[in-house]
C-alpha cells in the first residue's frame, strides 16, 4: 500500500519547513558576525544539518509522502 500524506500532515510539514528555513537563514547570518572560532564551527555544523533537513522536507512534500 502506498502511504500518502494527509492534508493536516502536509500543513504541519510546511510549518516545519518554514521554521527550518528561518533558522537556517539566521544561522547563516550569525555565522558571518561571530568572532569566536568554536561558535562559528557550531553554526557551520548547524547550517549544514539545516540544509539537509530542508532538502529532506522538500523531497517529502514533493513526493506527497510516498517513500521512494
Amino acid at each position: 500500500m502506498v502511504d500518502k500524506l494527509a492534508l493536516h500532515e502536509r500543513l504541519e510539514l510546511h510549518e516545519i519547513l518554514t521554521l527550518k528555513n528561518l533558522t537556517l537563514t539566521k544561522t547563516a547570518t550569525m555565522k558571518g558576525l561571530v568572532g569566536c572560532k568554536q561558535l562559528k564551527e557550531i553554526l557551520e555544523t548547524e547550517a549544514d544539518k539545516g540544509k539537509d533537513h530542508v532538502e529532506q522536507l522538500n523531497k517529502l512534500l514533493q513526493n506527497g509522502g510516498v517513500s521512494s
